[in-house]
């Protein structure tokens, strides 16, 4: 294999050459979206006059042949390659359209065709799969081509964007645009292996490795070094969880960039977001950047491994907080972290705001309240914070949520407890967490039960022996059957082999061979109350609840605020899934992909969600079962609507629908992409 810097076209004007893409390469993909990020890099090239890197190309290069035209084997860049010979064959047709014989000629026969070529085949230096070949063709015969094509789409977007005006930036930019250009020669290297290596998602470069390169590339190898030692290292190093030795730096600036700008960029775009967020021009600007990300990946790193946390009071509560794995706090704890780090908050804030989020993250836990609200919750939460009065006015902001955002209150959350299914219901981590802070109360000593042989014990047993059936009543023996994995029930035993079973009695006083299995002997306030009865029955379980739900308010505290209902209550947004009948209702406005739209009609957003889908994935909108609902078509006066929807430069949609079908059409579409929990909306009052 032979891989070196080189300038594109400087590959594409050579002569008697062909591009072949092959069968098992997959279809040509790009859509405007990615055409319109292209053309501008072309532009700013031209402008600024510096070179434009753009990737790499991997073909196959059997070797001229004596005769004949020599194929290239496209194995990666594809994409690239092939939008830049459309680019080139529009300046081609421009130059007919502007009489100018000289750069027509030169387009034609250096950048699109073998000028000798012994067969029509031969002729184009590009050779798409079928389809697309059958597209480019038409471009060049002046024919039109019906069916659904991104070769025509983008050709179609470049015959509007590039003028006499501009032409010439985009030659000059042309020009500088380079590659790594990766030979490959079969007999010695194996393509096939290269293409899957270079394909397989199992490898494809990270968020955080975009990022990174994009940082570094742009810097001389010196500068590379220094920023890779002074920064990056620090960053990657501590955006990793320790416990699991895995690499979280896309995580990280996810959260980063959600915590500076309250907007969740998209897990797929977090490198194309932040590029839009942090135009990295020289030096010290990146310096700047890297400054700033290099503190709070140090803040980071003890939210991910709470160990590093040198103050052990934070320590705990931090491992806490990463038990309920609440990953989608993080960006809240970063801007606090850096408040306590600037000492705008003393430890005593800090470590108060921590068992807020601890009991607002539970008690909705435990009363089944829609977990997907939260990240909208936390992407804005440091923003509602009033610096004068920092924690009083949290509590107050998260007690005025309601609905799916809400804090359930003590009423809600013993309702709830008294009924759930806490064996079954809940993964271990989390039932272990629930008995180690019941039995710690609010003392200091920490428990963890996941160190040691204890485990949950039934009081009234899965599998209960006769005796059992014999000393409760029928109706009772139901009731404490359909209670059987409710926390009344339940405890915590290093004998749960050994009481199993067994009667009430047996499991109170068992002293087999002087070992003190039975709860008597426990030194566990979970069992306390178990030592004071002889039986269990209904009327002790409940008793048994009661303490339980005491300890449970106490520990899991609801704040001391007091709401004025109907004052100041925050109206709620809601998950489009459980939005009401939207006809007649105006919006507020909508959050979508973690942003904050001002969108204020069904209308718009019908629009807006048809068009952000459409960029996703245009080919599925000319599918059959997608024409059937949604009509798009290059003639708008196919359309029943007055005003229909301009999807792009070339497209419309229909826009005649009730606002209720608009409604069942987004939600078909956010369920045909797998983003169900990415629009809620909010109506106006």
């Amino acid at each position: 294999m032979k891989a070196s810097e080189a300038k594109l076209n400087d590959l594409i004007k050579k002569n008697d050459i062909q591009f072949v893409i092959p069968v098992y390469q997959r279809n040509y993909d790009w859509t405007i979206k990615e055409c319109k990020v292209l053309l501008n890099d072309i532009k700013d090239a031209g402008k600024l006059n510096r070179e434009h890197f753009i990737g790499s190309i991997v073909y196959v290069d059997d070797h001229a042949p004596k005769t004949g035209i020599q194929e290239l084997i496209i194995v990666d860049g594809q994409q690239r390659l092939t939008t830049i010979i459309l680019i080139y064959l529009r300046l081609y047709k421009l130059a007919e359209e502007l009489n100018d014989t000289r750069l027509r000629d030169r387009m034609y026969e250096h950048y699109l065709i073998n000028k000798y070529a012994n067969t029509d085949e031969e002729k184009i230096k590009l050779k798409p799969t079928e389809n697309n070949d059958k597209a480019l063709k038409s471009i060049f015969s002046n024919n039109e081509f019906k069916e659904k094509s991104n070769i025509i789409d983008n050709y179609n977007f470049f015959e509007k964007e590039i003028t006499d005006i501009n032409y010439e930036t985009i030659l000059d930019g042309l020009e500088k645009l380079i590659f790594v250009d990766m030979s490959l020669d079969r007999k010695e290297d194996d393509p096939q292996r290269i293409f899957e290596s270079l394909n397989s998602t199992g490898l494809t470069l990270s968020q955080g490795d975009l990022i990174r390169n994009y940082i570094l590339m742009k810097l001389n190898s010196k500068e590379q070094k220094y920023i890779y030692e002074t920064y990056w290292e620090h960053i990657e190093k501590n955006a990793r969880d320790e416990s699991l030795n895995k690499d979280m730096v896309s995580d990280f600036i996810r959260d980063f960039m959600t915590a500076e700008y309250n907007k969740i960029p998209n897990k797929n775009r977090i490198y194309e977001e932040f590029k839009e967020k942090y135009s990295i021009s020289d030096l010290n600007q990146i310096e700047n950047y890297l400054n700033t990300l290099k503190e709070y990946s140090n803040y980071y790193n003890k939210l991910l491994n709470p160990k590093n946390e040198i103050d052990k009071d934070i320590f705990i509560k931090l491992e806490n907080i990463k038990t309920l794995e609440v990953n989608v706090s993080y960006p809240f704890f970063l801007k606090i972290y850096k408040d306590y780090n600037d000492k705008v908050i003393d430890n005593k804030t800090f470590l108060k705001i921590i068992d807020l989020i601890e009991s607002f993250v539970f008690r909705r836990f435990i009363c089944d309240v829609f977990s997907n609200a939260m990240n909208k919750i936390f992407m804005s939460l440091y923003s509602k914070i009033d610096k004068n009065n920092y924690y009083d006015s949290l509590e107050e902001y998260l007690c005025r949520l309601k609905n799916v955002q809400r804090f359930p209150d003590n009423d809600e959350v013993i309702n709830k407890l008294k009924e759930k299914d806490i064996y079954n219901g809940i993964n271990t981590k989390r039932k272990l967490y629930l008995f180690n802070k019941l039995e710690m109360g609010l003392g200091k000593t920490v428990i963890d039960f996941s160190k040691t042989d204890f485990e949950i014990e039934h009081i009234f047993p899965q599998n209960p022996v006769k005796e059992w059936k014999d000393n409760l009543k029928d109706k009772e023996y139901e009731k404490m059957q359909s209670r059987l994995h409710t926390i009344a029930n339940l405890t915590i035993s290093a004998n749960n082999k050994e009481l199993s079973n067994k009667t009430f009695l047996d499991k109170k006083n068992m002293n087999v061979d002087n070992k003190e299995q039975g709860y008597k002997y426990s030194h566990l306030w979970l069992n306390e109350y178990l030592k004071t009865i002889d039986e269990w029955n209904i009327k002790n379980l409940e008793t048994r609840f009661d303490k339980l739900k005491d300890r449970f308010i106490i520990v899991w505290i609801y704040p001391n605020v007091k709401i004025e209902k109907n004052n100041n209550i925050i109206t709620e947004e809601v998950n489009i899934f459980e939005a009401d009948d939207p006809t007649g209702k105006k919006l507020d406005y909508i959050i979508f992909n973690g942003e904050k739209i001002n969108i204020t009609d069904v209308s718009k957003l019908f629009s807006h969600i048809l068009k952000y889908y459409y960029n996703q994935n245009s080919n599925l909108f000319f599918t059959e079962e997608m024409q059937n609902l949604i009509q798009i078509t290059k003639n708008k006066n196919e359309l029943r609507s007055e005003y229909p929807i301009d999807i792009n430069d070339i497209y419309f949609a229909e826009n005649n629908y009730s606002s209720e079908r608009k409604f069942y059409l987004i939600k078909y579409l956010i369920e045909k992409f797998d983003m169900e929990d990415e629009l809620y909306i909010k109506y106006k009052d």
